[in-house]
């Protein structure tokens, strides 16, 4: 369910905006609100979820998830659409949150790369779902059918969780809630990625709000990293960075996460509005990058149990790095089967990429801070996502103006030849935005390839182990917390 609506407004944006009469800045929002209402609560949920137990949090997620849908497909203007779309990406952000988790704590360490990858087929296959259904229900139907696939699904997996479901996570003793950190963290990145969206807007007024945010936003970060340190129960654990593999795989999804909601959806837009695909041949037309990562993905996971994380991310990373370079190349001539090759080296590349970053992240952690951790990852994922979309689009600003761009999404152009110089410039922008994309996403092999060993098995002792014996003071981390060595 969460990888469906991830991805299940992106084919049908220009289809809401006609019938909503929305901006693209209203338009990109539709998308923007999910990923942003599942991120800025993720490290609250996921401290939540370390003292309560993962499961309780898992349900009550279906539950908000399937309201969320619902209020969606009564949505009459593009406002009550963002917010029923909030409502959603907090329900997505208990589920996905507490998804990683729950399945750490079920798994032994040798099974983990195999099981997470799993799982995230699971989350792959909906977005394939996102992508071609969305395509086919508006072929037949309004887009308000777009949230009503979820709500059939939503009571039946609420009730289904609720019975099958048992807390087996180890809780942490230490109760006491850091709100000065949830409120600091929150309050900081929700500002910048307001500044990023603001940035892309085209407008004086706008981007000097945006100057304004991201100067804010950063005061707020500063000030979260200050009160973690000095907080004895903190909400975000800083002595996990000392976890090599739990910083450098983290470091790595952020620049990969940074590059892939751009470059989806403006392969979404390029389709639409410059070849004249329709929504359906649009969602037709994505499915080589996700059939081709349900493939790898598990293939790369269960490789990784047995030979360690680094070098499939790594040379997962690079793949994808070939196909956004190649997509740079695009011009309004190129042909369906270029573009179908770059989308295959996106998917093989990122199949191999996530499965072992996620388990590397996952397994590197004790079991008490499973619930941050995967909360903190989850949240570096979603910033990623949710700047990815609005910086595409600044970036694609930069080859065509702000209002011919968003006059080509609402499909508003009286004369033939307007409209064609303005998709020519849209090819500009488009490949430009590209280009940055793809240098982004190059730039998470360097902390991928550092990253340091693998973990070791069981027997021989977990990778903190051996770092704790580097260091002193990771020899003192976990005695009054429950023991994280």
């Amino acid at each position: 369910m969460s990888g469906v609506d991830t991805r299940i407004v992106i084919v049908g944006l220009p289809t809401i905006a006609k019938q909503l009469g929305a901006g693209v800045e209203q338009v990109i929002w539709v998308s923007q609100a999910y990923v942003l209402a599942s991120t800025v609560g993720l490290l609250l949920i996921g401290r939540v979820t370390d003292v309560i137990g993962r499961v309780k949090i898992y349900n009550i997620g279906f539950a908000v998830f399937t309201v969320g849908s619902a209020l969606a497909s009564l949505s009459f203007s593009p406002y009550e659409l963002i917010a029923s779309r909030m409502v959603q990406g907090v329900g997505s952000s208990m589920l996905i949150t507490n998804s990683a988790a729950i399945l750490t704590d079920a798994t032994p360490k040798n099974e983990l790369g195999t099981i997470l990858g799993i799982n995230q087929i699971a989350f792959r296959v909906g977005s394939i779902s996102g992508l071609t259904l969305s395509g086919v229900i508006l072929a037949v139907a309004d887009w308000r059918a777009l949230f009503y696939i979820n709500i059939p699904i939503g009571i039946f997996g609420t009730l289904w969780a609720h019975r099958r479901l048992r807390e087996i996570a180890t809780t942490d003793v230490a109760r006491k809630m850091d709100w000065a950190g949830f409120g600091t963290f929150t309050s900081g990145i929700t500002l910048i990625l307001l500044a990023i969206t603001f940035f892309s807007y085209g407008l004086s007024a706008d981007q000097e709000l945006g100057v304004t945010f991201m100067i804010i936003g950063l005061a707020l970060l500063i000030a979260f990293v200050e009160i973690e340190r000095r907080n004895e129960v903190p909400l975000l654990d800083l002595r996990l960075f000392k976890i090599r593999l739990f910083a450098a795989g983290n470091l790595a999804q952020f620049f990969n996460a940074l590059a892939w909601t751009g470059i989806i959806l403006m392969l979404s837009f390029y389709l639409q509005v410059v070849l004249g695909y329709s929504a359906l041949q649009t969602g037709l037309s994505l499915l080589p990058l996700d059939a081709t990562f349900v493939i790898f993905g598990p293939i790369s996971g269960k490789l990784s149990d047995r030979y360690g994380s680094r070098i499939f991310s790594t040379a997962g990373l690079a793949i994808s790095s070939a196909g956004f370079f190649l997509l740079s190349t695009t011009t309004a001539s190129t042909t369906y089967g270029e573009i179908a090759l770059a989308l295959i080296l996106l998917g093989i590349g990122n199949g191999m990429f996530v499965s072992p970053n996620i388990s590397a992240i996952m397994g590197s952690v004790p079991p008490n801070r499973r619930g941050i951790a995967s909360g903190f990852r989850v949240t570096m994922f979603n910033v990623g996502l949710t700047a990815s979309a609005g910086l595409a689009v600044l970036l694609m600003t930069l080859g065509i103006p702000y209002n011919t761009f968003s006059s080509l999404i609402e499909g508003i152009f009286p004369q033939a030849a307007s409209t064609l110089v303005a998709k020519q410039e849209f090819v500009h922008g488009f490949r430009l935005a590209v280009l940055i994309l793809a240098i982004l996403n190059s730039a998470a092999i360097f902390p991928s390839a550092l990253r340091g060993p693998r973990l070791t098995s069981p027997e021989k002792g977990t990778n903190l182990e051996s770092e704790a014996k580097q260091s002193q003071s990771e020899k003192d981390v976990g005695t009054e917390d429950g023991g994280l060595l």
